[in-house]
This record gives structure tokens, sequence and C-alpha cells, in this order.
């Protein structure tokens, strides 16, 4: 963890680092935490794949007791992909901002690699509205402390909704099996929606060969997964069987070939339904695909 952190102000407090910022030799990345991700995967291949009313649709404004939407983004790297979404989902132009964003939309950011949650801090453009944290999201105790203190500045036991980018392959290689049913049980008790970009099973094999070619150790539990092959297919069925979650739909593939994929909580259904517009748009303009029970 970071020396601090502070969830106050939309902003995380730190010492001052004095080491030389740290170099990973490329591929060197065991948790997923590249220090520049965001050039081999720009945002954009997402963002165009996603409504930008995807929000308003999915959480009408009703009362003020609904605002601000809070959404939790974990393993958040430098904040890219974050800043992105946010700016996507409230139709903000580069370099334009908004006095009232804080109040329609309040997003955590999360990352095990405190050098990238710093950098995320420091060019943040919505500090009030973007808060980054050091977390290790498999650590049961600091997860809580964290997450629960920013859920109650707003009154709130849950997140709205979650973001989870890119980030299951690397904890499956790195807690395995039940690790992965555990992260994802974490998330849907946390979220009331749920996005999710799992890796194919063939990342899972170039991420282990990279590290071979550096001469560092395999992935403690690569050769013991069990839970492999279609990993999109996998992830669907541990949410949907065990974690009380439906897949309501699939926005399509980027151009590295990941779905993404919105579930809802089962106990959301009643309260929030999907919009039928949004639906309707969505095969209108064949970029959304539902699946109904």
């Amino acid at each position: 963890m970071a020396a601090s952190t502070k969830l106050v102000g939309g902003g995380v407090k730190k010492a001052p680092a004095e080491e030389e910022p740290r170099v990973l030799a490329p591929g060197a990345a065991p948790f997923g935490n590249f220090p520049y991700y965001s050039r081999f995967y720009p945002p954009e291949q997402r963002l165009r794949l996603l409504p930008p009313e995807l929000l308003r649709r999915l959480f009408p404004l009703q009362s003020p007791e609904t605002r601000p939407i809070l959404g939790l983004d974990v393993g958040c790297n430098s904040g890219d992909l974050s800043v992105a979404l946010y700016k996507h989902f409230l139709s903000l132009r580069d370099g334009e901002t908004c006095s009232d964003a804080s109040k329609e939309f309040r997003l955590l950011c999360c990352d095990i690699d405190p050098v990238l949650v710093e950098r995320a801090e420091k060019e943040c453009p919505f500090p009030d509205a973007l808060t980054f944290i050091t977390l290790d999201f498999m650590n049961q105790r600091t997860r809580k402390v964290l997450l629960n203190s920013f859920l109650s500045q707003f009154g709130r036991s849950l997140f709205d909704i979650g973001f989870c980018m890119s980030i299951t392959m690397w904890i499956h290689l790195n807690h395995g099996d039940h690790g992965l049913w555990e992260f994802l049980a974490h998330l849907s008790s946390l979220c009331r929606y749920l996005l999710v970009e799992p890796q194919p099973w063939k990342c899972y094999r170039a991420a282990a060969r990279r590290l071979r070619k550096l001469g560092l150790h395999d992935f403690d539990h690569f050769h013991s997964l069990t839970i492999r092959g279609d990993m999109a297919s996998q992830i669907v069925q541990i949410l949907t069987q065990d974690h009380g979650m439906e897949l309501i739909c699939c926005f399509g593939n980027t151009s590295w070939d990941r779905s993404l994929l919105l579930f809802r909580a089962k106990q959301t259904i009643d309260t929030h339904p999907i919009p039928e517009s949004l639906i309707e748009e969505g095969k209108e303009r064949n970029r959304l695909r539902f699946w109904r029970q």
C-alpha cells in the first residue's frame, strides 16, 4: 500500500517520492501493472463499443438521493481509461469540464501499484470526481476499510456500477482458480451492475511466455489452473451461476478480441429494469447483443 491514503475531496495524499521512478523491463509486470498500458490498448477501442448514454439509461434521475452515480474501477493502472470512461459517460469533450460533474458521477479507482496511482492522481483532470487509491483488492481487510470509507461519504453501502477491464487474468494467474472465484464474488457483492472485459486464454499463455523470456519465475498457478479455455464463458458462468448476477448485454469485442460484458445483480431487476429504448437502439445500430433468461 501507499504510505497513506485519504478519501477526502476526491484525491489521495501521499508523502513525496524521493526515489527515481521505477522502470519495469518490457513484460515484467506480473500484476498487469504495465507503466504505459494505454499505448498498447487505447481507451478509444472500448469507448466506441459503449453507448455514451448508458449510465443515464441505467440510472435515470428519479430523486436527489440517486445521485451521484457511484462507480468502482478495479485495476485502474495510471488512470487513462478511468478518465476516458468518465468523459465518455458524461459526454465531455477534451479539455471540457463541468462544474456539476462530481454531483452526477463519482468514480473510485484502485490499483495495486502505488507508482501508477500517483501518476493517475497527478494527471487526472477531474480531481473532484475521480478518487485514486492504492489497493490490493484481494486483501480483504484493507479492501473493506477503504471501500466502506468511500461509500460512507454518500450514505451508501453499494456501488452502482463496477468496471473490471482486463483484470481477471492477473487475479487468476496470481491467486488461482479459487482466487478468481473469490474476486468475482467480492465484486458482485459490491456492485449493482458490473462491466467486465475478460482476457482470453491466449493472453494467459502470452503473459507466461513473457516472464520466461525474461528469465523470471513462471506464475505460481498457471499450470494448475482448471478454469481455462473460453474465459468469457467461464466468467459468465461463475457470475451467473455462483454469484447471483445475470448477463444482460454484450457490447461486442475490441480489436484485440476481448468482450465487454454487462452484468446486473438479480436483486436490482425489479427496481432498475433495462430500458426498452436502449435495447431497441442497440438492435438498430447492431452494437449491442442482449441475452434474456
